[in-house]
């Protein structure tokens, strides 16, 4: 019996799970259901859906912030996207444009695929292990949050009628930043069987169509989509290959951005005494293989471990990069299977000791909240002074770059649960500062102009409106430096990166502004967070932030003047700052009594919500811009968001009348927005709302609630909703390094917990709506925090619990039509 047979059994092309569909209604509730059992700790899927294996790809992604492996099957094929990635490396492409113009970058970069460690082929008495042929009798895979590893289980009939059990544990190790290792066990249920493993190192992977699945016949036509990553038709360029016993060696370069990869993997294989077991290795430019043949009964198990290391550099010469990868290796090897496994239990145990939120009443936002802590962490843990990107390494959208949403939402997540890495991503926007001041130049502007999307720094965005023009970003990264200060009291970071960021977007902002004829400080002619407003004149979260910024910048200056006369500072030039702050222009309507989310916004005539259907969501991908800019309509929190980030500067009466008149016009067409308007709604006291946008926030992968996870996780979307739950039912702010809490639950949760890390102690909240509890977990000292405007202090073995407070009560508001989150229902836990 050879060929195909059909249909593959019931573990393929079914979908399990009872949970209910997340966000708002933009497709029917059978489309959005999603393939995971509901665990505390795992994410779990019990069959292989083919026909959206790319979205499981990303959602069972491993990454340590260096290294990331896409989830893609053991044997390669059959695949949604192929995935595996080293932080940085790219290959440069040019940037057309329709009509060129003055200060227009000329070239971007790509996210590349580099070599594939992953690869393990089966064959079963010949017959290849693949389940799309033969039959599958079970098909498990589950991501361990704790472990840290992707776990797979398949009992496969082949056509032969022969069955075999596989078993796969992968790592991409935290302990090891280069390495990567794989636990592959195959054995025979019900006869004596020929096994021969093959073990691969492949560039330049064959792209079969559609990834070897056979697509069902209603195909939905895909509308270009600005956020999907860019075609490269170069792949890598062979520079050296090796093979010497069981350890395989390939190095490539890039055609254009002058990049060498190089990739190494060693084996182990073990078979029981009795069973004779014979390998066999070679290379070639692009591939490297190791095969291992053993004939086993039921019962017996031939067991391979592969280890891969990962390198690469813009500089160093081949015989370095190869002695780096061969160093790793070596490294993985002499700890061993075991000892990687018990490296990165012990590394995550002591990160969700420091940073676990747990929350009772809803198991599914309870996965969904830690699913999201762990990809955050992942994203960014070994970055090591390299970019954290918008889907981190868990796929290919954005073309791997790295946005304003990494300084805005992933660094507060990290900097309160894992502040070295959020350290290293500034101490990266430090290292691109030349580059930022060469951008500032050629703008005409003082200081530094930091890119809108970037990998090494340059200037990537061809669209100038929404990315030159979103100066904010530069604001945003001075936040991340005050945030880190605020948390860590770092005297070192101040003065070494700190400092310097500060000074570099200060001066931007002064040469940006203008004082007008009444002697208002203005900003004129930029786009803020929200991207259907764009060229606008005093952008209020613009203006807000960059009044931190300058105000920031003039006292770090003054606090480490010898640094700062290092770098040009004057008193003149601090005073100027200060100056431009106390100044700047923030519009309010006073006839609507709302601040205005730039000036003149709320004069522009409303966008026809009612007539807009669901299916013309996002709006970006069915209207021009042009339209767009000139209504009330608003793609992802813009003014709401200065109410979180900026809370000081609004009354708690602005905040509840802003949020009641931005709620109708914010569609949520981005990730972002979610997590943004929970934090608010909680503190307005809309605590049903906010439940149900932190909901839609922490399950935005789990759910595919925007319809492209295949391309990758939302990291910024997972690390808000850390911020939706800690921030918004725990009233979390951080000011001038004093913590504040608010804690209030909706009426579905009934209790909350997080630990977070401020200034170098543990500090664990706890509430059941009623009380909120303090305890700090240090020894040996005291904390001072504010619970609901009462100051307090809390020492070591002395927790401090007071009653929590009614929320204030204001009328919910309405969303625009059809885009309202869905009612959030808690899910019961399921479980196998």
């Amino acid at each position: 019996m050879n060929g195909l047979v059909e249909p593959a059994g019931p573990a393929l092309n079914q979908h399990v799970g009872a949970q209910q569909p997340i966000g708002p209604a933009v497709a029917s509730d059978a489309e959005t259901v999603p393939p995971f059992l509901v665990e505390p700790w795992c994410v779990r899927e019990t069959q292989l859906d083919l026909e959206n294996l790319a979205r499981t790809e990303s959602v069972f992604a491993l990454s340590n912030g260096h290294v990331g492996l896409r989830g893609n099957l053991e044997e390669g094929e059959p695949y949604g996207i192929p995935g595996t990635y080293l932080n940085s490396v790219y290959e440069g492409r040019p940037l057309p444009h329709a009509e060129t113009a003055y200060g227009y970058p000329e070239s971007g970069q790509t996210m590349i695929d580099v070599t594939n460690g992953k690869i393990i082929r089966l064959l079963v008495d010949d017959e290849p292990f693949d389940v799309r042929y033969g039959y599958v009798n079970r098909h498990e895979r589950w991501l361990d949050l704790r472990a840290g590893t992707l776990n797979r289980v398949v009992e496969w009939r082949s056509p032969a009628d022969r069955t075999v059990k596989v078993r796969t544990t992968r790592l991409v190790s935290f302990t090891h930043r280069s390495v990567v290792a794989i636990c592959y066990e195959v054995e025979p249920i019900d006869g004596t069987t020929r096994l021969v493993v093959q073990s691969e190192l492949v560039a330049n992977e064959q792209r079969v169509p559609g990834g070897g699945i056979r697509r069902g016949s209603q195909q939905v036509p895909v509308r270009p989509d600005p956020r999907a990553a860019a075609t490269l038709d170069t792949g890598l360029i062979p520079v050296e290959h090796d093979v010497r016993g069981m350890r395989l060696h390939l190095l490539h370069r890039t055609h254009r951005s002058g990049l060498s990869i190089a990739a190494a993997a060693d084996h182990q294989v073990t078979v029981p005494d009795d069973a004779a077991l014979l390998t066999d290795a070679e290379a070639r430019p692009d591939w490297g293989r190791v095969t291992a043949t053993a004939t086993l009964r039921p019962g017996q198990t031939l067991r391979l471990v592969k280890y891969v290391s990962y390198g690469w550099s813009s500089l160093r010469s081949v015989p370095a990069l190869r002695d780096q990868v061969a160093a790793g290796l070596t490294g993985a090897v002499h700890t061993g299977w075991e000892g990687l496994l018990r490296g990165q239990r012990e590394f995550l145990d002591e990160f969700w000791a420091g940073a676990d939120v747990e929350i009772g009443g809803d198991p599914e936002l309870q996965q969904g909240v830690r699913f999201a802590l762990f990809h955050v962490l992942q994203a960014g843990a070994r970055a090591e002074e390299r970019p954290i990107s918008a889907k981190g390494l868990t796929g290919p959208g954005y073309d791997g770059h790295c946005f304003w949403d990494t300084e805005t939402y992933v660094l507060p997540v990290l900097i309160h649960t894992y502040p070295p890495a959020a350290a290293d991503a500034l101490r990266w926007r430090q290292r691109t500062l030349p580059t930022a001041r060469e951008r500032a130049r050629t703008l005409g502007l003082a200081g530094a102009a930091f890119p809108w999307r970037t990998i090494n720094g340059e200037e990537c965005s061809g669209y100038w409106p929404a990315g030159t023009a979103a100066f904010h970003i530069n604001a945003d990264i001075a936040d991340a430096v005050i945030r880190y200060h605020d948390a860590t009291a770092d005297g070192d970071f101040d003065a070494d990166t700190g400092l310097e960021l500060l000074v570099e977007t200060a001066r931007l902002w002064r040469s940006l502004g203008h004082f007008d004829r009444n002697g208002d400080f203005r900003i004129d002619g930029v786009t803020g967070p929200d991207e259907y407003s764009a060229v606008q004149d005093n952008n209020t979260y613009t203006n807000l932030m960059a009044q931190r910024n300058l105000r920031s910048a003039a006292i770090a200056a003054w606090k480490l003047p010898e640094r700062a006369a290092a770098l040009g500072v004057t008193e003149k030039e601090i005073a100027a700052w200060r100056e431009c702050a106390d100044a700047l222009t923030i519009p309010y309507d006073a006839m609507l009594g709302v601040h205005q989310q730039s000036e003149g916004f709320t004069h522009h005539a409303r966008w026809d919500f009612e007539n807009t259907s669901a299916e013309a969501y996002p709006l970006m991908l069915h209207f021009p811009y042009f339209d767009l800019y000139r209504k009330q309509v608003v793609k992802q929190s813009d003014l709401v968001l200065a109410m979180h980030l900026r809370g000081d500067a609004f009354t708690p009466e602005q905040k509840a009348a802003n949020f009641a008149y931005y709620e109708p016009l914010t569609v949520r067409d981005s990730s972002l927005s979610a997590c943004t308007q929970a934090v608010v709604a909680a503190e307005v006291g809309h605590l049903g709302l906010a439940y149900d946008y932190a909901a839609e926030a922490a399950l935005m992968d789990l759910h595919d609630v925007q319809r492209n996870t295949r391309s990758g996780l939302h990291i910024a979307s997972l690390a808000g909703a850390w911020t939706a739950v800690v921030s918004g039912f725990g009233g979390m702010r951080d000011h001038d390094g004093v913590l504040i809490f608010a804690p209030r639950l909706p009426a579905a949760l009934t209790r909350l917990a997080f630990t977070i890390t401020h200034r170098g102690l543990r500090l664990r909240v706890e509430t059941d709506g009623n009380e909120a509890t303090y305890t700090l977990k240090s020894r040996g000292s005291s904390l001072d925090l504010i619970h609901h405007g009462e100051r307090i202090t809390v020492s070591s073995g002395s927790p401090v619990t007071l009653p929590v407070p009614p929320a204030p009560a204001y009328p919910r508001p309405r969303q625009p039509a059809g885009r309202a989150p869905r009612p959030r229902r808690p899910v019961t836990a399921v479980t196998p």
